[in-house]
């Protein structure tokens, strides 16, 4: 009577751990969708979705490798529309080679283009005062910034990625 009951025991355990397990996964899928951020990157990678590394999709789509900071390694990106978010972990300014300084909201948004990216919004640069940068787009040794008015740089100076530095506001 003991082993019949051990293997029905055995049995209804084993069914309830699949239950709960199967749950768990819905849950998991549940908080993935629900999930506003940069933590939708843990999740999916969590679940066993890689993605490519951010430099590796701006090299694809014929964008400078640099134009993040470094530490700007989570993104979301949309290949149906093109909507890249990249998440920062801070408020930052890069300075570049050439002298030139860009700064970073926690959250950079718009579209990316083969060479472009374009409607975008939490990036400034300095030209004389901070201005909004609007989009940037590359083409053979340059890379272009709209930001009320066009401002060209050679590309070379944003091929590599740079740190942060750490500033008070956006």
């Amino acid at each position: 009577m003991d082993e019949i009951l051990n293997k029905v025991g055995g049995y209804w355990l084993g069914k309830r751990a699949n239950k709960e397990i199967s749950s768990v996964g819905d849950d998991f899928n549940s908080l993935s969708n629900s999930i506003e951020g940069g933590a939708k990157w843990l999740v999916n990678k969590l679940k066993g979705k890689m993605q490519k590394p951010l430099t590796q999709l701006l090299q694809e789509h014929d964008m400078a490798v640099g134009i993040f900071p470094r530490d700007a390694t989570n993104y979301e990106f949309n290949e149906e529309t093109g909507k890249l978010t990249v998440f920062i972990p801070c408020v930052c300014e890069v300075g570049y080679r050439d002298s030139s300084v860009l700064r970073f909201s926690t959250s950079v948004t718009g579209y990316l283009q083969k060479g472009k990216l374009a409607e975008i919004e939490g990036i400034k640069t300095k030209v004389m005062v901070w201005a909004k940068v609007t989009s940037i787009s590359t083409e053979k040794g340059k890379i272009h910034f709209m930001a009320g008015l066009k401002k060209s740089r050679n590309r070379e100076a944003y091929e590599v990625c740079r740190d942060g530095v750490l500033v008070d506001k956006f």
